[in-house]
């Protein structure tokens, strides 16, 4: 009997089965063609703000040095610099549709060379940077999540006070403090883990700050539900309650907004990398902007751009995994 009842519910468990991968990809082509149209116009909003600044782009194709106006007329149609702007445009994205995004004006090297050279540093400083935040805002989260309004006033506080500093003058401040005063970490430009860990905290702060308010708000609605006095009448500990139980039921929202910050955290770690004068994408892409090194500049944009649609895919899909509330209609809720 068993086995005939194990038979005939595996036609349904087989199609429910089905349906359940059918809406996965489907929100994953909805979000992917989605992605399509954001890196697009990530594009284009660089192509016509660095065409919109002050400077030729001849100027620095000859490095601003004095040439004849003969030489210069050559540069000029040689790069197409005289067509029209929309024919620019239009050819730059045929170009980045092909993958060649050529070769950087400045640097007289392929464009993906010169990113590829610098990716390394930014990648371990956006890495690290998500570990501290992760780790710190659930130690926050859950300390704080406490019934006493001066506890939360606290931690609220404080929080506030975080997100509101300036990233580079948090810096500046760690920087004086624990560098040059007590002489505990290494000064600007230091590689290896010793100077990693004041750029770390300086881009880390506020993040964890606001990720840490989303989780205590979390937790705090968990504590009120019927599944917490069960455990407590059980005899659970209340910090492995908070931990074990309680926590799972605040990640939701926090897992969204970690893939937000995570996105944004290249273009974030360009004033941090100047502050520590470390290399990275970030000290690239600055002096791309000033030097209007376009094919430098949108290489850069692109990236960014891809590194937060793919983060926002992903977290939308462990959403949808995670809560079967989000799956009757096949959006993350």
């Amino acid at each position: 009997m068993a086995g005939l009842l194990t038979e005939a519910s595996a036609p349904g468990a087989t199609a429910r089965e089905r349906t359940r991968r059918s809406r996965l990809l489907r929100l994953v082509l909805a979000r992917a063609a989605g992605s399509v149209a954001v890196l697009w116009g990530a594009v284009t909003v660089a192509f016509l703000l660095i065409q919109l600044m002050p400077g030729s782009t001849v100027d620095v194709l000859l490095a601003r040095s004095s040439v004849t106006p003969r030489v210069r007329a050559e540069i000029t149609a040689q790069y197409h610099l005289d067509d029209p702007l929309f024919t620019q445009y239009l050819s730059y994205l045929g170009r980045i549709a092909r993958g060649d995004f050529g070769d950087s004006y400045v640097l007289r090297q392929p464009v993906w060379d010169a990113v590829g050279a610098q990716l390394p540093d930014t990648l371990v400083l956006i890495a690290a940077t998500l570990l501290v935040t992760a780790a710190g805002s659930v130690v926050l989260a859950v300390l704080g999540a406490n019934r006493r309004r001066w506890v939360q006033s606290l931690f609220a506080g404080v929080e506030s006070l975080v997100v509101a500093l300036p990233p580079f003058w948090l810096g500046l401040l760690l920087l004086t403090v624990f560098s040059f005063t007590l002489h505990w970490f290494p000064t600007v430009g230091a590689s290896g883990l010793g100077g990693l860990v004041l750029p770390t905290l300086a881009l880390a702060a506020a993040p964890t700050a606001v990720v840490a308010q989303v989780l205590r708000e979390g937790l705090l609605r968990a504590l009120d539900e019927p599944f917490v006095t069960t455990a407590r009448a059980r005899g659970i500990g209340e910090l492995a309650l908070r931990v074990r139980h309680v926590l799972r039921h605040a990640l939701l929202p926090a897992t969204t907004l970690m893939g937000w910050i995570a996105g944004s955290l290249i273009g974030g770690s360009v004033i941090i990398e100047i502050v520590f004068s470390r290399q990275g994408v970030g000290r690239l892409v600055l002096s791309a902007v000033q030097d209007k090194d376009m094919p430098v500049v949108i290489a850069v944009v692109l990236l960014a751009a891809t590194v937060f649609v793919v983060v926002n895919i992903v977290v939308d899909v462990l959403q949808w995994l995670i809560d079967p509330r989000t799956r009757g209609t096949g959006r993350p809720a």
